[in-house]
Protein backbone atom coordinates (compact mmCIF):
# COMPACT_ATOMS: atom_id res chain seq x y z
CA UNK A 1 0.00 0.00 0.00
CA UNK A 2 1.54 2.96 -1.04
CA UNK A 3 1.49 6.25 1.42
CA UNK A 4 -1.52 8.47 0.49
CA UNK A 5 -1.79 12.09 1.92
CA UNK A 6 -5.91 11.65 2.26
CA UNK A 7 -6.78 8.47 3.21
CA UNK A 8 -10.74 8.99 2.81
CA UNK A 9 -12.15 10.98 -0.38
CA UNK A 10 -15.57 12.34 -1.15
CA UNK A 11 -15.71 12.41 -5.25
CA UNK A 12 -17.97 14.61 -6.32
CA UNK A 13 -18.53 13.93 -10.63
CA UNK A 14 -21.04 15.84 -12.40
CA UNK A 15 -23.27 13.69 -15.00
CA UNK A 16 -22.03 15.79 -18.13
CA UNK A 17 -18.28 14.18 -16.74
CA UNK A 18 -20.10 11.04 -17.95
CA UNK A 19 -21.56 12.41 -21.41
CA UNK A 20 -17.77 12.45 -23.32
CA UNK A 21 -18.42 13.89 -26.35
CA UNK A 22 -21.91 12.91 -26.54
CA UNK A 23 -25.02 15.41 -26.05
CA UNK A 24 -27.19 13.60 -23.57
CA UNK A 25 -26.88 10.31 -21.54
CA UNK A 26 -23.15 8.28 -20.65
CA UNK A 27 -20.33 7.60 -22.72
CA UNK A 28 -19.28 4.32 -21.91
CA UNK A 29 -15.48 5.03 -22.41
CA UNK A 30 -15.46 7.94 -20.10
CA UNK A 31 -17.11 6.08 -16.87
CA UNK A 32 -14.89 3.32 -17.67
CA UNK A 33 -11.80 5.65 -17.51
CA UNK A 34 -12.85 7.10 -14.52
CA UNK A 35 -14.12 3.66 -12.42
CA UNK A 36 -10.55 2.66 -13.29
CA UNK A 37 -8.70 5.64 -11.64
CA UNK A 38 -11.32 5.18 -8.96
CA UNK A 39 -9.82 1.02 -8.35
CA UNK A 40 -6.53 2.51 -8.33
CA UNK A 41 -7.18 4.90 -5.47
CA UNK A 42 -8.98 1.93 -4.12
CA UNK A 43 -6.49 -0.55 -4.32
CA UNK A 44 -3.78 2.49 -3.15
CA UNK A 45 -5.56 2.00 0.32
CA UNK A 46 -8.27 5.35 -0.21
CA UNK A 47 -11.30 4.82 1.38
CA UNK A 48 -13.69 6.29 -1.51
CA UNK A 49 -17.02 8.00 -1.48
CA UNK A 50 -18.81 8.81 -4.60
CA UNK A 51 -21.79 11.77 -5.37
CA UNK A 52 -22.65 11.94 -9.09
CA UNK A 53 -24.89 14.57 -10.74
CA UNK A 54 -27.59 13.44 -12.86
CA UNK A 55 -27.76 16.97 -15.53
CA UNK A 56 -26.66 14.66 -18.36
CA UNK A 57 -30.16 12.77 -18.17
CA UNK A 58 -32.52 15.67 -16.21
CA UNK A 59 -31.70 19.33 -15.28
CA UNK A 60 -34.61 19.97 -12.40
CA UNK A 61 -33.88 23.17 -12.57
CA UNK A 62 -34.19 23.94 -15.76
CA UNK A 63 -37.40 22.45 -16.13
CA UNK A 64 -38.71 24.16 -13.09
CA UNK A 65 -37.80 27.76 -15.02
CA UNK A 66 -39.64 26.48 -18.10
CA UNK A 67 -43.10 26.37 -15.71
CA UNK A 68 -42.74 22.85 -13.80
CA UNK A 69 -43.15 22.57 -10.34
CA UNK A 70 -39.96 23.17 -8.91
CA UNK A 71 -40.40 20.02 -6.00
CA UNK A 72 -41.33 17.37 -9.30
CA UNK A 73 -38.38 18.83 -11.42
CA UNK A 74 -35.53 17.70 -8.46
CA UNK A 75 -37.41 14.85 -7.68
CA UNK A 76 -36.81 13.68 -11.40
CA UNK A 77 -33.05 14.83 -10.82
CA UNK A 78 -32.82 12.70 -7.84
CA UNK A 79 -33.81 9.41 -9.87
CA UNK A 80 -31.23 10.72 -12.45
CA UNK A 81 -28.30 10.62 -10.02
CA UNK A 82 -29.63 7.42 -9.08
CA UNK A 83 -29.11 6.04 -13.02
CA UNK A 84 -26.06 7.68 -13.00
CA UNK A 85 -24.72 5.58 -9.78
CA UNK A 86 -25.96 2.30 -11.13
CA UNK A 87 -24.46 2.72 -14.26
CA UNK A 88 -20.89 3.74 -12.31
CA UNK A 89 -21.53 0.79 -9.90
CA UNK A 90 -21.57 -1.58 -13.04
CA UNK A 91 -18.37 0.07 -14.14
CA UNK A 92 -16.58 -0.59 -11.33
CA UNK A 93 -17.59 -3.98 -10.77
CA UNK A 94 -16.73 -4.63 -14.03
CA UNK A 95 -12.98 -4.09 -12.96
CA UNK A 96 -13.55 -5.82 -9.34
CA UNK A 97 -14.49 -3.17 -7.15
CA UNK A 98 -16.58 -3.77 -4.49
CA UNK A 99 -19.80 -1.27 -4.38
CA UNK A 100 -22.51 -0.12 -2.65
CA UNK A 101 -25.02 2.40 -4.19
CA UNK A 102 -27.02 4.23 -1.62
CA UNK A 103 -30.02 6.45 -1.62
CA UNK A 104 -31.16 9.79 -0.08
CA UNK A 105 -34.69 8.33 -1.50
CA UNK A 106 -36.35 4.69 -0.78
CA UNK A 107 -35.70 2.36 -3.66
CA UNK A 108 -34.86 -0.37 -2.41
CA UNK A 109 -35.63 -2.87 -5.14
CA UNK A 110 -32.09 -1.29 -6.70
CA UNK A 111 -29.91 -0.20 -3.71
CA UNK A 112 -29.55 0.37 0.13
CA UNK A 113 -31.19 3.44 1.63
CA UNK A 114 -28.59 5.86 2.85
CA UNK A 115 -27.43 4.99 6.92
CA UNK A 116 -24.76 7.27 7.84
CA UNK A 117 -23.26 4.26 9.92
CA UNK A 118 -23.91 1.82 7.52
CA UNK A 119 -22.17 3.82 5.03
CA UNK A 120 -18.91 4.57 6.81
CA UNK A 121 -19.00 0.53 8.05
CA UNK A 122 -19.08 -0.05 3.72
CA UNK A 123 -15.84 2.53 3.62
CA UNK A 124 -13.76 0.47 6.15
CA UNK A 125 -14.67 -2.85 4.96
CA UNK A 126 -12.83 -1.24 1.65
CA UNK A 127 -16.38 -0.98 0.11
CA UNK A 128 -16.22 2.03 -2.69
CA UNK A 129 -20.00 4.00 -1.31
CA UNK A 130 -21.73 6.05 -4.33
CA UNK A 131 -24.47 8.46 -2.41
CA UNK A 132 -27.24 8.66 -5.09
CA UNK A 133 -30.59 10.86 -4.97
CA UNK A 134 -28.51 13.98 -3.44
CA UNK A 135 -29.72 15.03 -0.30
CA UNK A 136 -33.40 13.51 -0.55
CA UNK A 137 -34.61 16.68 -0.35
CA UNK A 138 -35.96 19.74 -3.06
CA UNK A 139 -33.81 22.21 -3.84
CA UNK A 140 -30.71 21.02 -2.74
CA UNK A 141 -28.20 20.57 -5.63
CA UNK A 142 -25.73 17.67 -5.39
CA UNK A 143 -23.08 20.06 -4.55
CA UNK A 144 -24.43 20.44 -1.71
CA UNK A 145 -25.08 16.74 -1.09
CA UNK A 146 -21.55 15.89 -1.91
CA UNK A 147 -20.39 18.47 0.90
CA UNK A 148 -22.74 17.10 3.30
CA UNK A 149 -21.82 13.31 3.04
CA UNK A 150 -18.29 14.42 3.08
CA UNK A 151 -19.15 15.97 6.13
CA UNK A 152 -21.15 12.98 7.35
CA UNK A 153 -18.41 10.27 6.81
CA UNK A 154 -15.83 12.00 8.11
CA UNK A 155 -13.61 12.51 5.01
CA UNK A 156 -10.02 14.33 4.57
CA UNK A 157 -10.86 16.25 1.06
CA UNK A 158 -13.86 16.83 -0.82
CA UNK A 159 -12.96 16.66 -4.46
CA UNK A 160 -14.89 18.41 -7.39
CA UNK A 161 -14.10 16.91 -10.58
CA UNK A 162 -14.72 19.21 -13.50
CA UNK A 163 -13.74 19.80 -16.91
CA UNK A 164 -11.43 22.43 -15.95
CA UNK A 165 -7.95 23.12 -14.48
CA UNK A 166 -9.31 24.74 -11.65
CA UNK A 167 -10.75 27.66 -9.94
CA UNK A 168 -10.52 30.78 -12.12
CA UNK A 169 -11.58 34.88 -11.23
CA UNK A 170 -13.81 34.39 -14.59
CA UNK A 171 -14.89 31.28 -17.16
CA UNK A 172 -11.54 30.73 -18.99
CA UNK A 173 -13.79 29.58 -22.05
CA UNK A 174 -14.70 33.39 -22.50
CA UNK A 175 -11.74 35.08 -21.06
CA UNK A 176 -8.37 34.37 -22.24
CA UNK A 177 -7.09 36.64 -19.38
CA UNK A 178 -8.31 34.49 -16.82
CA UNK A 179 -6.44 33.58 -13.88
CA UNK A 180 -6.24 30.40 -12.41
CA UNK A 181 -5.99 30.34 -8.34
CA UNK A 182 -3.61 27.96 -6.68
CA UNK A 183 -5.47 28.28 -3.30
CA UNK A 184 -8.08 29.97 -1.87
CA UNK A 185 -10.33 30.11 1.50
CA UNK A 186 -13.93 29.08 1.66
CA UNK A 187 -15.12 32.98 2.66
CA UNK A 188 -13.51 34.21 -0.76
CA UNK A 189 -15.38 31.77 -2.92
CA UNK A 190 -18.35 32.93 -1.57
CA UNK A 191 -17.48 36.66 -1.76
CA UNK A 192 -16.17 36.52 -4.89
CA UNK A 193 -19.52 34.94 -6.12
CA UNK A 194 -17.08 32.24 -8.08
CA UNK A 195 -19.81 29.58 -8.41
CA UNK A 196 -17.87 26.24 -8.71
CA UNK A 197 -20.15 25.37 -6.55
CA UNK A 198 -23.12 26.33 -5.09
CA UNK A 199 -22.71 28.56 -2.24
CA UNK A 200 -24.39 26.27 0.60
CA UNK A 201 -21.80 23.95 -0.35
CA UNK A 202 -19.13 25.97 0.32
CA UNK A 203 -20.59 26.77 3.61
CA UNK A 204 -21.27 23.55 4.76
CA UNK A 205 -17.35 22.78 3.98
CA UNK A 206 -16.58 25.93 5.78
CA UNK A 207 -18.13 25.86 8.63
CA UNK A 208 -16.89 22.20 9.09
CA UNK A 209 -13.47 22.37 8.20
CA UNK A 210 -13.85 20.45 4.78
CA UNK A 211 -11.02 20.95 2.55
CA UNK A 212 -12.33 21.36 -1.08
CA UNK A 213 -10.02 20.48 -3.93
CA UNK A 214 -11.10 21.28 -7.88
CA UNK A 215 -9.79 19.61 -10.66
CA UNK A 216 -9.54 18.33 -14.34
CA UNK A 217 -11.19 14.54 -14.77
CA UNK A 218 -10.04 14.51 -17.95
CA UNK A 219 -6.63 14.29 -16.96
CA UNK A 220 -5.39 10.80 -16.75
CA UNK A 221 -3.80 10.06 -13.40
CA UNK A 222 -5.02 13.52 -11.62
CA UNK A 223 -6.80 11.51 -8.65
CA UNK A 224 -3.94 9.67 -7.90
CA UNK A 225 -1.64 12.84 -7.71
CA UNK A 226 -3.94 14.58 -5.63
CA UNK A 227 -4.09 11.26 -3.07
CA UNK A 228 0.04 11.01 -2.97
CA UNK A 229 -0.42 15.31 -1.98
CA UNK A 230 0.75 16.63 -5.52
CA UNK A 231 -0.89 20.17 -5.94
CA UNK A 232 -3.53 19.44 -8.53
CA UNK A 233 -6.16 22.37 -9.26
CA UNK A 234 -7.16 24.87 -6.68
CA UNK A 235 -7.26 24.11 -3.24
CA UNK A 236 -9.92 25.41 -1.33
CA UNK A 237 -9.86 25.68 2.54
CA UNK A 238 -9.90 27.45 6.23
CA UNK A 239 -7.72 30.41 6.79
CA UNK A 240 -4.70 29.87 8.50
Amino acid sequence: MSHLAHRRILLKLSGEALMGEEDYGIDPKVIGRIAQEVMEAREAGAEIGLVIGGGNIFRGAGLAAAGMDRVTGDQMGMLATVINALAMQDALEKLGGKVRVMSAIKINDVCEDYIRRRAVRHLEKGRIAIFAAGTGNPFFTTDSAAALRAIEINADLLLKATKVDGVYDKDPKKHQDAVRFEELDHDEVIARDLQVMDTAAFALCRDHGIPLRVYDVSVPGNLMRILRGESVGTLVRGRH
